[in-house]
């Protein structure tokens, strides 16, 4: 089947890579999901949509409202996203869990998260219990059709902060276990969103498993990965096709910087893919 994962990941690249509202000299007609693009909006630090090839819109760790560097049109109008037809949340720091609710809420649609995350979240208050799913680390679920979402291995933590309406005082929880997601798209693709993670020897377990086909990894270091720790897990464990940079340049105790990642993979295969925020590409 190696030929076959080949095949279909030289087609997506044949696609190419366009920012939006711009055309690509590599793009071909669309005559099937299986041909169909796959557009990705970086939300900054770990929030990402993604529009699959089946037009469907899945949304991940949105800190958008009180990100920094979240697109501003975001900030003032979480509408402005558009459709959700899938939340997924990583751990529950502000940073990653951030308008999940607030979105899940708005749109009707269920919030997948580490079971130990979600349930604080519904004992709290904070969410309805119809409007959210718990699931763990190699458990996997087919949310959307086509669509198949993996936990898998996170090496952080995770804690729920918590305003008490009737204190008006934060409170701290425990929210399980961080993880990170492999998403696999009707057409095959697979993104591996790392989440928040430090180096751990599993991440080639996870590669020779899942075969992820595009890597969101966090370089900004302190809380995750710096630039060279992922630059040594992307070019000696994963070796994926292409790597976004995430989880930088939001927080002034993660310091990492893209330079310094790209000094890093220098020499190496795996293409390094920037983004800036509010910016989309399809693949």
């Amino acid at each position: 089947m190696k030929w076959l994962h080949s095949l279909r990941f030289k087609s997506a690249l044949l696609i190419g890579l366009t920012s939006i509202g711009m055309h690509s000299s590599f793009a071909q007609p669309v005559a099937s999901v299986a041909e169909a693009k796959t557009e990705i909006l970086w939300l900054g630090q770990a929030g990402f949509r993604i529009k699959t090839p089946g037009g469907q819109n899945i949304v991940i760790d949105p800190w958008i409202t009180g990100g920094p560097k979240a697109p501003a049109a975001y900030k003032a109008d979480l509408s402005a996203l558009g459709k959700v037809d899938l939340l997924l949340v990583t751990h529950a720091h502000i940073d990653h869990i951030g308008d999940a609710p607030a979105l899940a809420k708005l749109h009707k649609t269920v919030l997948y998260g580490p079971a130990d995350m979600i349930t604080p979240l519904v004992t709290l208050g904070v969410m309805p219990a119809e409007l959210t799913h718990r699931f763990n680390k190699s458990g996997s679920v087919k949310p959307l059709p086509g669509i198949k979402v993996t936990a898998v291995q996170a090496e952080h933590s995770s804690l729920y902060v918590w305003k008490n309406p009737a204190t008006e005082k934060l409170e701290s929880h425990p929210a399980g276990e961080a993880v990170g997601y492999i998403i696999e798209l009707e057409n095959g693709f697979k993104i591996w969103h790392m989440g928040d993670t430090g180096l751990f020897g599993d991440m080639k377990f996870i590669t020779e498993r899942y075969k992820p086909d595009l890597v969101l990894m966090p370089i900004g270091g302190n809380f995750t990965m710096d630039p060279d720790d992922a630059a040594f897990a992307a070019r000696n464990w994963i070796k994926p096709k292409m790597v976004i940079p995430i989880h930088y340049n939001s927080n002034p105790l993660a310091k990492g910087t893209l330079e310094e990642f790209q000094n890093a993979m220098k020499g190496s295969k795996v293409k390094v893919v920037p983004m800036t925020e509010g910016q989309t590409l399809a693949f």
